[in-house]
């Protein structure tokens, strides 16, 4: 591969924003940041910032492509896809399904991730997530009842045998029986426990945060709210010490005064942005299946399809990541520099893939996602290459 550099007007460093310069790529990988101009090819991205590429830790599947599919051949597609549109890393979620199918959820992208090489250009296999099946039934949302189980270390350890390692998180409800030993269990194994799809009140939620859980599903939505006399799932994301707190930023399950809150709560450097994409994301309006349940994706979002053909609650989004950094730099909450940050440093710290993952450092793989100077999304790299 030959050696460039990119000129921009800004680039999102990992201490700071620098202003003008080059950053130079040899070989698929980052060697450093220079104000002058080295003697190499330039690729002149002039009025743009230039940040590290975006990693969603929370997305179900693309272009019509799920992780319940149990389809290498579909995460790879998801993949490509994703990365034309921004995100160049990825957690591919699982649901909650049976025990059998989350494992063979897991070994399909475990498949996936090992049948690639460095001239694969989609989107890379950041690890695995698990939302479910450690869930309550209050808040179970868009997840199946029907597989609603306790959380279970031996399960755990079955899912990630299947997944060859490679799941990073696991979501469940902190008041579900053997929560805090699950928490404790995940949290010697260096694998993030997250909060979520739970009716706990605060203390409950205290005791699996002490116990080793560190992040929170999709604050807001799937959980006990904050009450001033019960603070509830939503009070613990906002105050708890170190803890992370997702969101989803498409202004529909979450308004931007309630983003607001939740970031001047918790500090925009522990607010992680995510998607909660579904497999139909990317896809025109329809009728879809996400996680075995019915869905029909109208206006800008997913809903759950009822028996009698009525929309029921919202079953998730069909967003981009680089989408979502405009939501939050339109809606005034934070910078550009600090939208970017949230979708890429902040979420692979939130995961524990923050060694492989979104930062600009030399020698690591040259991806980057690269926004107009009104924060529509200008170019991608993945691995050194320009692919949108």
């Amino acid at each position: 591969m030959s050696t460039f550099a990119i000129k921009a007007d800004r680039f999102v460093m990992p201490g700071a924003t620098m202003r003008g310069g080059y950053l130079t790529v040899e070989d698929g990988v980052f060697v450093g940041w220079s104000e002058e101009a080295p003697s190499c090819e330039i690729h002149d991205l002039s009025g743009c910032i230039v940040g590290p590429g975006l990693v969603d830790t929370h997305i179900h599947g693309f272009y019509n492509h799920a992780t319940t599919d149990r389809d290498p051949a579909g995460i790879d597609a998801s993949s490509l896809e994703l990365a034309r549109r921004g995100t160049t890393c990825w957690l591919p979620s699982t649901f909650t399904e049976s025990v059998e199918q989350v494992a063979d959820s897991c070994a399909a992208i475990a498949a996936a991730d090992e049948g690639r090489d460095e001239t694969f250009t989609g989107a890379h296999i950041g690890g695995i997530y698990l939302e479910g099946p450690f869930f309550t039934e209050a808040h179970v949302g868009a997840q199946n009842p029907v597989y609603l189980i306790d959380p279970s270390v031996e399960t755990f350890d079955l899912w990630q045998e299947r997944a060859g390692g490679r799941i990073v998180k696991s979501a469940l409800a902190a008041e579900k029986d053997g929560a805090c030993a699950y928490c404790a269990a995940l949290d010697q194994r260096d694998v993030v426990t997250c909060i979520g799809h739970s009716d706990a009140h605060y203390d409950e939620v205290l005791a699996a945060v002490n116990a080793g859980a560190s992040c929170f599903v999709h604050t807001y939505n799937g959980q006990r709210g904050l009450h001033h006399r019960d603070p509830g799932v939503v009070g613990a994301a906002m105050t708890t010490n170190g803890t992370y707190a997702e969101i989803i930023c498409d202004g529909r399950h979450v308004v931007p005064g309630a983003v607001k809150a939740l970031v001047e709560a918790k500090g925009w450097d522990h607010t992680v942005l995510i998607t909660d994409c579904l497999g139909c994301g990317g896809m025109p309006e329809g009728e879809y299946m996400s996680g075995g349940l019915p869905v029909v994706m109208k206006g800008g979002l997913c809903y759950l399809l009822n028996e009698d053909g009525t929309t029921g609650s919202i079953a998730g989004s069909v967003l981009t990541l680089a989408e979502g950094v405009k939501n939050m730099v339109d809606w005034q909450i934070v910078t550009a520099e600090q939208a970017i940050r949230m979708a890429s440093e902040v979420a692979a710290r939130s995961a524990h893939i923050d060694e492989r993952f979104g930062f600009i450092k030399p020698g690591r793989t040259a991806d980057l996602t690269v926004f107009n100077a009104d924060m529509t999304l200008a170019a991608t790299y993945v691995n050194g290459v320009r692919i949108a």
